[in-house]
């Protein structure tokens, strides 16, 4: 009697590595930042090698980030440490009320003139611009209106899908929950060391980050019908708080700035996770 196959789970740490200038910029975000800002540049290379990024493609990393604008670096005897400059500093302030808030739902559409400057996550539709009305949308300065359909609502689908990259963005939702779905289950039955658990939860936090910060987030009635966009939303809350215990001691025990170790937690990451906790308790719509 033949036994039975074995199940193979995928594994997000066997593909692929991921682009190092924008994983660096990720664990800036998830670990770094709410902890101080400032990493040694020794623990940014031990923790981009379990990722498959070398060395090298570090440093050339980030050298191109200082050049940039992006990171500042300081040497500190033989030791050199980085943090993310002040404009980084506030572009992920604000992908971090992305990946860590419960988003705004969108409530109608926007309407400004297009000759206006334009602003972030805006369309341009004949003479006019649209967008969603969420309360985290920039409004451009001067006229906006506020704007609901009365007609037609069947061919919203088409319209966002001709103005704002719908489709890419539905595919790497559904490539992100194909990625890490099995290993939800697989984490609850035979939890990861902490080592391995920061791991998932880098890469867990830099594919989500990719597909949602380039999701336009429109209403519900402007998506297809099988749009994947919430049920990547609960699978990356849920996943990041059960990785987060093991994964914070990682970051305890490893990582280190000027001061030595970087700390477990502090306010800013709880809050963090009291807010991810938050809207896992919510009924799903």
């Amino acid at each position: 009697m033949l036994a039975p196959a074995l199940t193979v789970l995928p594994d997000p740490l066997a593909e692929d590595p991921p682009r190092a200038s924008a994983f660096i910029v990720t664990l800036y975000g998830d670990v770094v930042e709410p902890r101080g800002g400032r990493l040694w540049m020794g623990t940014l290379i031990d923790c981009c090698a379990g990722h498959g990024i070398s060395e090298s493609l570090v440093r050339t990393a980030v050298s191109r980030l200082v050049s940039a604008g992006r990171l500042e670096g300081d040497r500190i005897g033989r030791r050199s440490h980085y943090r993310l400059a002040a404009a980084a500093r506030a572009e992920f302030g604000a992908a971090a009320q992305v990946l860590y808030t419960p988003p705004p739902a969108p409530q109608g559409w926007l309407l400004a003139p297009a000759d206006q400057p334009p602003a972030p996550g805006w369309a341009p539709l004949g003479g006019v611009a649209l967008a969603p009305n969420r309360s985290d949308m920039p409004r451009p300065a001067g006229l906006v209106w506020s704007a609901d359909v009365v007609s037609g609502v069947a061919d919203l689908p088409g319209l966002a899908a001709a103005l704002w990259p719908v489709a890419e963005v539905g595919t790497a939702y559904a490539a992100f929950v194909a990625r890490f779905a099995p290993l939800l289950d697989q984490c609850r039955s035979d939890p990861p060391d902490a080592a391995r658990a920061l791991a998932l939860r880098l890469r867990l936090v830099h594919d989500y980050r990719l597909a949602a910060l380039a999701d336009p987030r429109l209403p519900q009635a402007a998506l297809p019908v099988d749009w994947p966009g919430p049920a990547a939303r609960r699978l990356f809350v849920t996943l990041y708080l059960t990785l987060a215990e093991a994964a914070d001691a990682c970051i305890g025990s490893r990582f280190l700035d000027p001061d030595g170790l970087l700390p477990q937690a502090t306010a800013a990451t709880d809050l963090r996770l009291d807010r991810l906790r938050r809207e896992a308790a919510r009924p799903s719509d």
